[in-house]
């Protein structure tokens, strides 16, 4: 009888868009700015910090080193790879740790902080992805946000519906650009205390066109003591 080889399926699996991202994602923290706004995500950070889609471990040089340790959840296979090469090279401990944001492979209330970035316009459930950094954070512990979501103009709204409904999507890891993230984030029961809203790319005199992920947030939020 002929035996079978079980095959293990990744949780989340899209290799030419990690691929990708992995070589876009540096250009954009240089040239774009982005590294700068994960500085800012990342300042005063103490203690225990879990960061969901970690990616390629873009995050992980801007931590303070105030952080004790840094728990780094990535499902995406290559991903991950390229984030433990981080890891090694960061300043603070960082664990890399297979799962996903919708079900944390961790303890309740075990840390003092929570990292999302440009990650949950793109989680498969973003209600229970939030319910899930709600769960592990402390009373009184911070969510910090850097997140593309919803635009403010009915123009942008529009222009994002457009892209979510038809190959956006697909082409970028099941990024939904649309998503209204802020509104999310409260209705999870977290406080919000900080809000920055910038663009990517920035207009320059009006005449740079929007791309339906332009619009993006810096936020810090509370998990109530």
């Amino acid at each position: 009888m002929r035996s079978r080889t079980s095959v293990t399926r990744e949780p989340v699996h899209h290799p030419l868009f990690a691929r990708f991202y992995a070589r876009c994602g540096p250009v954009m923290d240089a040239r774009a700015g982005f590294g700068a706004h994960r500085e800012d995500a990342l300042a005063g950070l103490t203690g225990r910090v879990i960061e969901i889609g970690a990616g390629s471990g873009l995050n992980f040089r801007h931590y303070p080193r105030a952080v004790s340790e840094v728990v780094a959840i990535e499902p995406e296979r290559h991903l991950r790879r390229l984030a433990a090469d981080a890891a090694r090279r960061a300043d603070v401990p960082v664990d890399v740790v297979p799962g996903v944001a919708e079900a944390l492979p961790v303890k309740s209330e075990g840390f003092d902080a929570a990292v999302a970035s440009l990650v949950l316009c793109s989680v498969r459930d973003q209600k229970r992805a939030l319910a899930e950094l709600h769960r592990v954070l402390r009373p009184g512990g911070e969510l910090r946000l850097l997140e593309h979501c919803r635009g403010e103009s009915r123009g942008q709204v529009a222009l994002q519906w457009a892209a979510d409904h038809t190959l956006w999507p697909l082409l970028f890891g099941g990024c939904r650009t649309g998503r209204d993230t802020l509104s999310a984030v409260e209705a999870a029961g977290f406080e919000l205390l900080e809000l920055r809203r910038f663009r990517v790319p920035e207009r320059a005199k009006g005449l740079t066109l929007p791309l339906p992920s332009s619009s993006h947030i810096l936020a810090i939020a509370r998990r109530p003591a």
